[in-house]
């Protein structure tokens, strides 16, 4: 029960932690989300929006990232 409580604290401090992080980016006005690529379709009173784009780099730049960490523990 004591690694539960744990991780639930880990788990929420990442949590803040990412949510910072995006405020931050929101700031700089960088067009995560508005990339060419991205499908977003509006209606009356309706939008739905497909990230596709932004989905690819923030998938390449995560496995470079996890590729380089994990180079560096061997």
């Amino acid at each position: 029960m004591y690694d539960f409580g744990r991780t639930l604290i880990f788990l929420g401090i990442l949590l803040v932690l990412v949510g910072v992080v995006l405020l931050g980016l929101n700031r700089l006005h960088l067009p995560i989300g508005r990339l060419p690529g991205d499908l977003n379709w509006r209606g009356r009173g309706w939008s739905v929006s497909f990230p596709l784009a932004t989905s690819i780099l923030v998938s390449v730049v995560l496995s470079v990232l996890l590729w380089i960490i994990g180079r560096m523990r061997r």
